[in-house]
């Protein structure tokens, strides 16, 4: 069986702890591969690795450093089928939505390319008497990422992108459920240092492991900072974790994103908008829109008819079928969890329109398969609206004017994202203003910023004061150093003042 190892050092390593987890292919139930957990002891082995990268990592003048960058993000657009194929395997999400993964992960990559105009400090001249103050941003050290199954590749490049483009050192701690696309982002990375002529041995490791190394991660001293993305609850931990041990901290949690669709708006555009965010993936992503709230009556009944339309024509298959719109779910106990909530819904008294329990794939009925879901006249007072379900299931939550279709989503322990489909410019502007909510889409359903902007949500949503990637995870990745200085005056016909020649 296929063994997934650590990457330190710019190499395989196999560690020294005798702990494996089982890596599953989630299109027919069975375990495909063994990856590595690492012990303390093996994270401290990365950490030392990393440590004596950065020093000559960080002396690196940032063009050469971008040009690594640009080199990586080749091979990765060369290297693109295989890494999809690869992330599908282990996570079960159809070809093309691992390509998307991939290439989300791709334009943080593309930002860091510019590193060398981001990284420039400030200058005042002659802020007083012979005077001059300026500034520079400079790396941390050794930081590390922990990052969810479901965008493997993505997340950890929002992370290590910036983070290695501004002279840190990088240690990446992926989900030991899809370990291998991070793997194979260590290779590449390797493989692009070696082509723009500099030497990346420490710069990038990859340690796989469980909650052993997680706190590993947040007490070892020479770590300076940790990036997280999971649920809320791991997050609290993580960041109040690491911040007692005096490291910078942002850690992203779960949500529970809301499409507010007003009586004007397209509801044929919507609905089509919405079977992707609310179904795409299996309903795996942060960025998901699992709750849908019409404004008035009529809306409801409209929009719930197109709905049921809609996923009459949905195709769920394995991830390498091309005409498959979602795949499986990453594994059984989480394909447990969703069936779970489904049958609380019903117990809470929510109206159970489309059950996706039952669904079974013909010739991969072992496969971590659930249908596509929908319930109406959801409230939120049930623990299926308060929680993240991080599934296929969709939930209608009827409001009957414009304030109370804002407070729903404004009231909700989780601010990541919100989106309003109107043709109301006015209405459009007013929400987005008032919305307790840190990233909000206006005829977009899933809200996710380009990367040289930043993505952050709020209220348990996010723990730490900076978002991710953009100039925000350049300030994370960087601490600034502001100097000032005036200069004794001489005499200027020393020769220290005389252009040098060659004579």
């Amino acid at each position: 069986m296929r063994s997934i190892r650590h990457f330190v050092n710019g190499q395989a390593f196999e560690g020294g702890s005798d702990r494996f987890g089982d890596v599953f292919d989630p299109n027919i139930g069975e375990v495909q591969a063994k990856v590595a957990l690492a012990s303390e002891s093996d994270l401290d082995q990365a950490v030392q690795a990393a440590l004596t990268a950065q020093i000559g990592w960080a002396a690196t003048n940032p063009q050469r450093r971008a040009r690594v960058m640009f080199e990586f993000k080749r091979l990765l657009e060369a290297n693109m089928n295989e890494l999809a194929a690869l992330l599908s395997s282990e996570h079960g999400k159809v070809i093309a939505d691992s390509k998307g993964d991939i290439q989300r992960g791709l334009e943080v990559i593309e930002f860091a390319c510019g590193i060398p105009h981001a990284q420039k400090g400030e200058y005042t001249e002659g802020a007083g008497p012979g005077i001059d103050v300026y500034s520079m941003r400079q790396p941390l050290g050794v930081v590390a990422g922990i990052t969810p199954f479901n965008f493997p590749a993505m997340i950890p490049m929002w992370m290590f992108g910036i983070a290695i483009a501004v002279g840190n050192t990088f240690i990446l701690k992926p989900s030991e459920k899809d370990p291998s696309v991070p793997v194979r982002l260590g290779e590449l990375f390797m493989e692009a240092g070696a082509a723009a002529g500099q030497d990346v041995k420490g710069v990038l490791n990859v340690v796989h492991g469980d909650k052993v190394v997680v706190d590993a991660i947040l007490h070892h001293p020479l770590i300076r900072a940790v990036s997280f993305v999971g649920s809320s609850d791991i997050a609290a931990y993580v960041y109040a974790t690491g911040a007692a041990a005096g490291k910078r901290v942002q850690a992203m949690g779960g949500a529970k994103n809301h499409g507010i669709i007003m009586p004007d708006a397209d509801f044929d555009q919507a609905t089509r908008d919405i079977m992707g965010a609310a179904y795409g993936s299996a309903g795996e992503r942060c960025m998901a829109l699992p709750v849908v709230t019409p404004v008035g009556a009529k809306t409801a009944e409209t929009v719930r008819g197109k709905f049921l339309a809609e996923i009459e024509t949905l195709k769920v298959g394995v991830s390498s079928d091309p005409a498959a719109q979602y795949g499986p779910v990453v594994s059984e106990a989480h394909r447990k969890k969703i069936a779970d909530y489904i049958a609380l819904g019903v117990h809470e008294g929510a109206e159970l329109v489309v059950d996706g329990r039952d669904f079974k794939l013909q010739g991969y009925e072992k496969g971590f398969f659930i249908g596509p879901t929908l319930f109406d006249h959801v409230t939120p007072a049930m623990k299926t609206y308060q929680d993240e379900i991080f599934g296929p299931v969709l939930q209608i939550v009827r409001a009957e004017t414009f304030e109370e279709a804002i407070a729903l989503p404004s009231k909700h322990q989780y601010g990541n994202g919100v989106a309003i489909f109107t043709r109301n410019g006015r209405a459009a502007r007013e929400f987005a203003a008032r919305v307790d909510a840190g990233m909000v889409g206006i005829n977009v359903p899933i809200p996710v910023p380009v990367a040289y902007h930043t993505f952050g949500g709020w209220k348990r949503s996010a723990f730490g004061d900076t978002n991710q990637h953009g100039m925000e995870g350049l300030k994370f990745y960087t601490k600034v150093k502001t100097i000032t200085a005036r200069w004794p005056e001489g005499d200027a016909t020393d020769s220290a003042f005389v252009i040098p020649t060659m004579n």
